[in-house]
């Protein structure tokens, strides 16, 4: 039986998701390794699998593309301007949640971890831009391709919040291993040590940007 760090180390141990021997660029049919990257097709909200060649097509994010290349930056926030009144202002059910701009919505959207997998949050905006507004480091986030990744402590009056900004890859890897291990309401026993081990792997690839 899998453990958390079973999980853990088949998602977090390489850049980019492992995919079953054969994998094969979803652009132009040429065989990639397990270590591949990732692209985001805009108009279908998707991840695809991509070779190299096909990868650096898409990096120029000032270009009108279909697609953009997921990026490897992670940065960590340090006190992030969020307090238990703000995070209860987002009426996010649990205390993991990522964040980022959809440009084909032009607007902010939130996923939380659940036994489903990635669940959309129904954010409230106003408590998003009060967020955003008081933590101008939000705005480094490349729209469609980077995340928010945020896990509150239980008690948010005595503890401060880990936030980071991470390729919206990462973000969704994590919730798929998650998923793996979640047991009962709450995750389990096992989903928590996965959640603090996925935030220590996090911790250790991270640049630290202050305001």
């Amino acid at each position: 039986m899998s453990t958390p760090y079973d999980v853990l180390s088949r998602i977090t141990s390489r850049p980019r998701a492992t995919r079953p021997a054969g994998q094969r660029c979803e652009m132009c049919t040429q065989s990639i390794p397990e270590q591949h990257q990732h692209v985001v097709n805009l108009a279908a909200r998707q991840l695809m699998c991509v070779c190299r060649a096909c990868y650096l097509l898409f990096t120029d994010d000032r270009a009108e593309l279909r697609y953009r290349a997921v990026p490897d930056r992670y940065l960590s926030f340090p006190d992030f301007a969020l307090d238990r009144r703000a995070w209860e202002a987002l009426q996010i059910p649990v205390g993991v949640a990522f964040f980022f701009r959809n440009s084909a919505l032009n607007r902010t959207v939130a996923f939380y971890p659940s036994p489903a997998g990635a669940t959309e949050s129904e954010l409230d905006l106003d408590a998003w831009t009060a967020i955003s507004a008081a933590d101008p480091r939000v705005e480094l986030l490349a729209d469609d391709v980077e995340a928010l990744l945020v896990r509150v402590p239980a008690d948010t009056d005595t503890g401060q919040p880990e936030c980071y900004l991470v390729p919206i890859d990462a973000c969704y890897e994590f919730v798929g291993g998650l998923r793996l291990l979640w047991r009962g309401f709450d995750g389990g026993q096992q989903a928590r040590e996965f959640i603090a081990a996925f935030f220590t792997q996090v911790a250790a690839r991270s640049t630290e940007q202050r305001r």
